[in-house]
């Protein structure tokens, strides 16, 4: 099957969040699994610089003026490139300016990427067409209108990443775009008397998935719809609506092959974890004492994350002992918050604001409790890497931080089904509550062995991921 991944970012060679990191792995994991899968970016200058050998495929003049459409190869898989220097030929963030700006002729430069994801399955390449057009936020939700305008030449599936970002502009643009009037209506393009080009992905597309089967069911209610329940809720009746596990890309996040860290490990062989917890403790200068627990959270310091939960009950971990290692940047209140406990606990707390690589891999794999206690998650990707490293995720019962968990309770240590520790209310009691659960089984470290072991047994492969996908392609 042809499969054309249509998106914004690609990692390692451009990432803004978690959607160039499912970009850097699904179609990857899917041509292992025998899927003829390619992908369309923009040609930002990190993809020209990160695939610096194509060809020219097409040649056209559309809306969005002179463009170049060139092949290129990373890692063995087919990339499309828009070469089109007018729209993407601009340093820094692909989506605004130095100032946070986002760019006027954005509502274009997305245009054309759906435009071109929707003509790829109609000819634009003579030598490859897509079946599948897959597209991937509201960055790309536009595929799925013009494949629909075109008469559906190519099944459509569209993937949210994060139904908050919505991809809404003027009307007015639509005639410089290439789709009829008649399409802006409730029942097409038109959100709240704006084009959505979230919502287009949503409406048109043969099918929709969410990055976890909990967030799939949660955006369907007004809480977390954000203004669209009741098309989500119309697509779930309609078995439209899927949810889909992200995955762990293995090259990258394996105790037992981790690039960042020197001291590797399996769960057959846990020495190397004692020993990355020993540097972990000796980097942030805090005692060196293997008995403690030591939590670490790498986060965004935002609400949704619930760092201001943290802030509450961090004085719940100094009290029984424990150690607390943060690592992340965001709103300067929660970075001051932080900053202020390591001054109030320097023998328990240690922060680093900003962001390191090589210190987010130390820190899972040094850390026994890793903490993620968001109010959403659509999916969450550290609490898979916690699971894959023996570092317990702690977390709320939302999004795919439900659907990756089992909470400590004594019945599910007896069936052997534990992985971590869970709480369901948004509060700090409920936050505390969790934080004792993990204390009291740090007490029984045979139990603790156990449940660690259940985590590090876990497969949350991006295999599993592709065959989920090529069964939703199969189905459509």
């Amino acid at each position: 099957m042809r499969v054309l991944h249509v998106c914004s970012e690609l990692y390692p060679l451009l990432k803004t969040g978690g959607l160039a990191d499912v970009m850097g792995a699904l179609p990857f994991a899917q041509k292992e699994e025998g899927t003829d899968a390619r992908v369309l970016l923009p040609g930002y200058p990190a993809i020209f610089a990160g695939i610096p050998e194509t060809y020219v495929v097409a040649e056209f003049f559309n809306f969005a003026g002179h463009i170049l459409l060139r092949y290129g190869e990373y890692n063995g898989v087919g990339v499309y490139i828009i070469d089109a220097p007018h729209l993407y030929d601009r340093p820094g963030n692909p989506y605004h300016d130095q100032w946070y700006q986002d760019y006027t002729d954005n509502y274009k430069r997305f245009a054309l990427l759906g435009w071109v994801g929707a003509e790829l399955a109609t000819g634009l390449d003579n030598w490859w067409h897509a079946e599948v057009v897959h597209s991937h936020d509201w960055h790309a939700g536009l595929t799925s209108a013009y494949l629909y305008n075109k008469g559906k030449p190519a099944k459509s599936v569209f993937t949210i990443h994060n139904l908050a970002y919505q991809g809404r502009f003027d009307y007015r643009h639509l005639y410089e775009i290439g789709l009829p009037a008649g399409m802006f209506h409730v029942d097409g393009l038109e959100l709240y008397g704006e084009i959505s080009y979230l919502k287009a992905g949503l409406y048109y597309s043969d099918a929709v998935t969410a990055v976890s089967p909990t967030y799939a069911k949660e955006i369907t209610r007004p809480e977390f719809a954000y203004g669209l329940q009741g098309l989500l809720g119309t697509l779930e009746y309609q078995g439209r609506l899927h949810g889909i596990l992200n995955g762990v890309d293995e090259k990258i996040w394996h105790p037992n092959n981790d690039p960042y860290i020197t001291d590797h490990y399996k769960l057959k062989f846990m020495a190397g974890k004692k020993k990355n917890k020993e540097q972990l403790q000796a980097h942030f200068n805090l005692p060196l004492n293997p008995n403690v627990p030591v939590f670490v959270m790498i986060t965004r310091l935002t609400e949704q994350k619930g760092v201001d939960l943290l802030l509450e009950t961090t004085d719940e971990i100094v009290k029984q002992g424990g150690q607390l290692i943060v690592l992340g940047s965001g709103a300067q209140h929660f970075e001051q918050g932080l900053w202020g406990l390591t001054q109030y606990y320097p023998q328990n707390v240690a922060v680093k604001i900003g962001y390191d690589e090589a210190l987010s891999h130390l820190m899972v794999a040094g850390g026994d409790v890793i903490l993620v206690p968001s109010r959403f998650e659509p999916c969450g990707l550290t609490q898979l890497y916690g699971l894959k490293y023996g570092t317990l995720p702690l977390v709320r019962a939302t999004g795919g931080l439900a659907d990756t968990v089992v909470d400590s309770t004594s019945e599910n240590i007896k069936a052997g089904i534990a992985t971590g520790f869970v709480f369901e209310h948004a509060d700090p009691q409920g936050l505390r509550y969790a934080l004792n659960n993990a204390f009291a089984l740090w007490q029984k470290q045979r139990l603790w062995v156990n449940v660690r072991a259940n985590a590090m047994a876990q497969d949350f492969s991006w295999a599993l991921a592709a065959r989920s996908y090529q069964t939703l392609y199969d189905r459509i």
